[in-house]
């Protein structure tokens, strides 16, 4: 029976336990999306953790989508990853990139020279985007050509390869939640009629070209992709998913990949249980995301339902969470109010157990 504490091997990596760190967007880089001195303590606080995936990271100045996010692609932000991988292995850590592009979710405030953002088709997603000035409506994207598509493949392949050049132990691919790769995916969003669009083939080529250069880049082993069927986040609409994910999957099971990363939150609306259905299709490391405790986290493992959870804002609050959960102490709560704030506030003043102890 598989244990929250038990140790897992992705690729050629040895993870000391299956309780894995989410991604999860901060905003604390400066403008030029270079992170700042208190990000390396951030993760290295959360160093117990199986494996870190780090903060959605902008791999192109086009990519970017919100403020003071990270990049990965300019010499400045590259060495400034390198602290925090060091802090990281410093504590006997593991830690992946996750590594994206917005897409439409961008706004022209973010992109160079207020440039249009890119996007599969030119369909405008509903809603807002939060600015330092107040939120700000979605603008109507420009269709990608097939030279920037072709572009935006090798940028995917050049921030893998800056992220393995200082020191990160692998890169997850976002293709979730409504960015670009998503948007490849989904009905409402890619309503193009060359290669790239219609057929389930065309629709899932670039994720899979993506996938492809990454792999020849740095290796498969050191790839986990992430996957959120059906998810609206962003305005999505995946509306033959229960035919195109089960497709998506089948096709990844012969890339060799680190981990397949599937993330949702069950509501009512919802038809399908993604965890049950993928998992069953997928023959390499499944990781399941959405909404788990350590008890659901630990039923999930027991029933072979995944091989690792993955845990979100329980990591924000709790930067010791594996030790939390080993000794089933009480977790820290977490501060909305500092989520995508500046600072050390919400960021790296959680206390760990012995800290809260001692005061």
């Amino acid at each position: 029976m598989t244990k929250l504490f038990d140790n897992l091997k992705i690729g050629n990596l040895e993870l000391k336990n299956r309780i894995i760190m989410s991604p999860m967007t901060r905003s604390r880089a400066d403008d030029a999306g270079v992170q700042s001195e208190i990000v390396a303590e951030y993760y290295r606080q959360r160093a117990s953790a199986g494996l870190i995936i780090t903060e959605a990271t902008n791999i192109s100045p086009m990519a970017k989508g919100y403020v003071r996010t990270p990049g990965i692609y300019t010499v400045e932000q590259v060495e400034g990853w390198r602290k925090v991988t060091a802090a990281v292995h410093a504590e006997n850590g593991k830690i992946f990139l996750q590594i994206f592009h917005t897409g439409r979710i961008a706004l022209p405030d973010f992109l160079p020279k207020d440039a249009q953002p890119l996007a599969p088709s030119a369909v405008k997603a509903s809603g807002q985007n939060f600015t330092d000035e107040g939120m700000k409506d979605f603008v109507e994207p420009r269709e990608m050509t097939i030279e920037e598509i072709k572009q935006t493949v090798k940028d995917f392949a050049n921030a893998a390869k800056n992220a393995i050049a200082v020191g990160f132990d692998g890169v997850e691919l976002h293709a979730a939640n409504g960015y670009l790769v998503h948007q490849f995916l989904g009905t409402n969003t890619n309503l193009r009629s060359d290669e790239y669009g219609g057929a389930f083939e065309n629709r899932a080529r670039f994720l899979f070209e993506v996938v492809d250069a990454i792999s020849n880049a740095i290796g498969a082993e050191k790839l986990g992709v992430k996957l959120s069927p059906t998810v609206p986040f962003n305005d999505m609409e995946d509306a033959d998913a229960e035919e195109f994910y089960p497709f998506i999957v089948e096709e990844l099971n012969g890339t060799n990949l680190g981990y397949l990363h599937i993330g949702f939150e069950e509501t009512p609306a919802m038809q399908i249980n993604w965890h049950e259905k993928l998992r069953s299709i997928y023959n390499g490391v499944y990781f399941a995301n959405g909404g788990f405790t350590k008890e659901s986290g630990e039923k999930f493992l027991a029933e072979d339902k995944a091989d690792a959870i993955v845990y979100g804002k329980l990591f924000i609050a709790n930067p010791d969470l594996p030790e939390r959960f080993r000794e089933n102490t009480r977790l820290n709560e977490l501060d909305d109010s500092t989520l995508y704030s500046t600072g050390e506030k919400g960021y790296t003043d959680y206390p760990t157990i012995e800290q809260a102890v001692a005061a």
